[in-house]
């Protein structure tokens, strides 16, 4: 069983940046495809970034390309997500996941969540 657990920033200012964590216990964390989704106000949940086991390949959702990053370390059983120029529109609640998969854009498709971590961007 794989349990994640995030850190980071909850309030930013508009056209700053955040930066989160998310660290896996229990697994082998070098194994798993790893990714970042957010819940907004209207409820769902959306793709944000994906990583695949070696760090190599990465996915971006299209509001978020070109202004974040998605990265792990593996020797700390650790990913990271840092996404810069924020909006308002960025609130959410944002999750990482992990799946046996090499990486998905589906959150189906995942198995293990976070707790989440609310951010709050404000104008």
């Amino acid at each position: 069983q794989v349990q994640l657990i995030q850190s980071g920033e909850g309030s930013v200012q508009a056209g700053g940046s955040l930066s989160l964590s998310c660290t896996a216990s229990g697994g082998t964390f070098s194994n798993l495809g790893m990714g970042w989704f957010r819940r907004t106000s209207r409820k769902e949940r959306e793709f944000v970034a994906a990583i695949d086991w070696s760090g190599d390949n990465t996915l971006y959702e299209d509001r978020v390309k070109g202004r974040s990053r998605i990265s792990r370390d593996n020797a700390k059983k650790t990913l990271y997500l840092q996404v810069s120029t924020l909006r308002p529109e960025d609130t959410a609640v944002y999750y990482c996941a992990a799946t046996t998969r090499t990486m998905s854009v589906f959150y189906n498709e995942y198995e293990f969540w976070g707790q989440g971590t609310q951010v709050t961007v404000s104008s």
